[in-house]
Parts: C-alpha cells; sequence; structure tokens
C-alpha cells in the first residue's frame, strides 16, 4: 500500500521529471520524487535520457505509470526536430525516435539490446549499432523513405491511418515519411476504404511490382481505381486476386527471389543483403556441409547455404506459412540438395529428426516471440558423433526474447562468440540483431 507522502498519480496528471535510462519499447525511465526517492516508475515517450520534462500521465498500472512529454525543459544534445508532423504525443505510434538525430538512436538502440542480454542472459556485452548502407552519412534523407511494406489501419469512415501508440484510435494521416516513395506515391490514405479493416501496401526490391493487399473489404472502383501493379483481397485469411499478380520480386544476394504479396521479407532495402553476407560470415559454410534454416519463409538464407555447401552437402528448411514454403521451393529448384518442409519448427523436428541430416550449423529467423521450447531442445542435444564444431546464426528484431533463448543455450554448452546489431528500422525503437554461437 502506498504511504500517506507517497504521490499518487492518474491520467492526466502532469509532473515534472528527469529521464534516466533507454527502456526497450522506445521508453525513458523516470521516478517520480516521493519518501527517501522511492516514487512511483515513471516509463516516458519522446523524451531521452537526462532530458527535464513535463510529463503527462497516460496510464497507471499497480506498479507503474506510463506518460507523453509534452514540454522540453532541459533538452539534450541528441534531440532534433521530427521530420514528420505526426510524430508528437497523441500523434501516430510507429516511430519512436523521430525526436533523435539517428547517431543517438543507434545509442539508444545499443544500450537497451546491453540490457537486455544483462538482465535476461547475465552477459556484458558490448554492442555497437550498424548503419546500413542508405542510411549512412551523405544521404538525401538519412533515415526516411526506407520501408517497403506499411500496413495502416482503416477507420469505420473508411479513411486509412496509423493507429496511436498503445492504442486502436487510428490517427488520420496524409503521408508517411518513412514509406518508399513508391508506396507513399499510391496514395492509399486520401481514398475511402469501406468495410475494409486494413489496407496494405508492399514494392518489391527487383522488380517493378506494386502490391495493395486489402483485408475486409474491396478496392474503390471506377475513377478511384490504384494505380497499383496488383491489387488483392484478404478475408478469413484467404488471398484473392482482384487484378495483378499476387507475387512480388526482391533483389538479394545477387539474384531474383519470388515472395508472396502478403509473404515475409525484410523491410529495409538494404537488410537482405546485409544479413546474407551476415550470416555467410557466422557460419563459414564449407562445400559438403550440413544446414538447416528454421522459419526459412521465401527461402533466402537455405538458398545462399545450399549455393555453398554445393550439391556434396544438404540445406533443410522450415518454414510454417503454407505460401511462403511454395515460394521457397520455387525459389530452390536450382539447388535440389535444399529441401524445404512445411509446419511448425518443433513439431517438424520432432516429426523428421530421423530424416533431417545433422546439422552442423543452423540459421534460426523466429517472429518477435523467439524460439519454441521443443526448439530449444533440438539443439541443445549433443551432437550425433563427430562433424566439427556446430554453429547457429540467429537472427532476431527483439532483443528481450534474443536473450532469453541464448539464455536457454549457454548452460548446454554454446558459447556466444559474436552479436551484430543493424539500424533496420530507423526512427523506430526496432533493431535487427545478428548473434553467433558456437559448441564443440
Amino acid at each position: 500500500m502506498p504511504s500517506e507522502d507517497m504521490p499518487v498519480l492518474s491520467p492526466g496528471d502532469e509532473v515534472e521529471l528527469v529521464a534516466g535510462e533507454v527502456a526497450h519499447g522506445g521508453w525513458c525511465v523516470a521516478r517520480l520524487d516521493g519518501p527517501n526517492g522511492s516514487g512511483p516508475v515513471v516509463f516516458i515517450r519522446h523524451t531521452l535520457p537526462g532530458e527535464r520534462v513535463r510529463a503527462r500521465i497516460t496510464e497507471v498500472t499497480s506498479r507503474f505509470a506510463r506518460a507523453d512529454a509534452v514540454q522540453i525543459l532541459t533538452p539534450a544534445l541528441g534531440r532534433v526536430e521530427p521530420p514528420c508532423p505526426y510524430a508528437h504525443p497523441g500523434g501516430c505510434g510507429g516511430c519512436d525516435w523521430q525526436h533523435a538525430s539517428l547517431p543517438t538512436q543507434r545509442e539508444l538502440k545499443a544500450a537497451v539490446v546491453a540490457q537486455q542480454l544483462r538482465r535476461i542472459a547475465s552477459i556484458e556485452w558490448p554492442v555497437t549499432v550498424e548503419a546500413l548502407p542508405s542510411d549512412r552519412p551523405g544521404d538525401l534523407e538519412p533515415g526516411l523513405g526506407w520501408r517497403t511494406r506499411v500496413t495502416f489501419a482503416v477507420r469505420p469512415d473508411g479513411l486509412a491511418g496509423l493507429r496511436a501508440h498503445r492504442s486502436h484510435h487510428v490517427v488520420p494521416i496524409d503521408d508517411c515519411l518513412i514509406a518508399q516513395p513508391r508506396i507513399r506515391d499510391l496514395g492509399l490514405t486520401r481514398r475511402r476504404w469501406h468495410r475494409a479493416r486494413s489496407v496494405e501496401a508492399a514494392t518489391g526490391t527487383g522488380g517493378p511490382e506494386r502490391a495493395v493487399i486489402v483485408t475486409g473489404g474491396r478496392p474503390p472502383a471506377g475513377r478511384d481505381e490504384i494505380s497499383a501493379e496488383a491489387v488483392l483481397g484478404q478475408v478469413r485469411g484467404r488471398m484473392t486476386v482482384f487484378r495483378g499478380r499476387p507475387y512480388l520480386t526482391q533483389r538479394a544476394a545477387g539474384r531474383t527471389w519470388r515472395v508472396s504479396a502478403g509473404g515475409f521479407w525484410q523491410v529495409h532495402p538494404a537488410l537482405a543483403d546485409t544479413l546474407v553476407a551476415a550470416v555467410l560470415e557466422a557460419l563459414q559454410p564449407q562445400p559438403g556441409d550440413t544446414a538447416l534454416d528454421l522459419y526459412c519463409g521465401a527461402g533466402l538464407f537455405t538458398g545462399v547455404l545450399a549455393t555453398a555447401v554445393g550439391p556434396d552437402g544438404s540445406v533443410a528448411g522450415v518454414e510454417a506459412d503454407r505460401a511462403a514454403v511454395r515460394d521457397a521451393r520455387r525459389n530452390l529448384r536450382e539447388t535440389p540438395w535444399a529441401t524445404v518442409y512445411q509446419g511448425d519448427a518443433g513439431q517438424v523436428l520432432a516429426r523428421r529428426v530421423t530424416d533431417l541430416p545433422p546439422a552442423r550449423l543452423t540459421v534460426l529467423d523466429p517472429p518477435r516471440t523467439g524460439l519454441a521450447r521443443d526448439v530449444i531442445d533440438y539443439l541443445n542435444r549433443p551432437a550425433p558423433g563427430p562433424g566439427g564444431q556446430r554453429r547457429i546464426a540467429y537472427v532476431s528484431c527483439d532483443p528481450a526474447t534474443l536473450a532469453r533463448d541464448i539464455g536457454l543455450l549457454l548452460p548446454h554448452g554454446w558459447r556466444l562468440t559474436s552479436l551484430r546489431a543493424f539500424d533496420a528500422f530507423p526512427m523506430t525503437h526496432h533493431v535487427e540483431c545478428l548473434a553467433t554461437l558456437v559448441t564443440g
């Protein structure tokens, strides 16, 4: 129970705070003055570490409060004017760090990755977040115009926009500055999408295609027809092609890849090539090697490893999404020693443990929830006989689940030998990591 002298907070209250360390999710941590310095913890958005701000409380729980910085009293050196007019308290919730310079954003993300490793996996590890090629000094608009896929929510009146932070409220917008120009040119937020729940736009990196996916409705007709190369609809999980081809062409690793319009591909155009090079460096595949690619998507890492190990080796990919499996099998037709299995990764490993060759090399690229426990158990099994040093390249967009999974692997003989982080989502709190683990 709070003491009589303990400050009591309610949504809408405004308090003066000094922002402390950065926290995972785009927050800074502060503590409201109380007896013996033990006042309530407040997580603040729209601020930077060290800033004194006036903050408006937005949510109160039994353990902490959340707030937005509505006035900056003492700005930090890394503060800049947000380039987007919707990046403010109560505005679009998609970008967390538009008020920070790009170098400052990378410092904050590095601090979060190191923090998660220390708190969750008990690992002290120096972290540097690397800029991707299109966001380095000298770019025309560094940090903007990179996103190749954007999903807009649709209001009851049919207008599309982006959601406010931690809210179902849809903020109407004219433009999204982090979207690629070929998506912005579609003008999706200036049309009416009656009976739709969302409208998604995507563009390929290896061809001219663009796709618009309407969920729960139909695209505008007549004079408002969309000038995209493909228009699709999605109702109850099934995709219907209204016009055009239901796939995009992506470019990476010196070749093109066919990916279903609604399928997964890295949204930063420079990330696929960057990760391919980093994964090859981490795994060091040799001709004749055996490799496993879990959560393989359209087969990017499976295909690259198949080329590296050659016909005397073997690669097995595992993917749950049926459309992605079709894409992967098509993309891997020229490397028949690469096989793709459809299903949940853990279930496929359990069901086909006798079919899969013992893999010396493993790529992991799970969703943000991280690895299922049965996948962890599979990786922690002793190697079945000699085969050289086993290596894992773990690609992750969530430092908390990455740290959790590393912590579950280390007690079983795995060693973390490298961790790289890439600024694949500028202006947001997200960061892409690649951890290298070895055993044997």
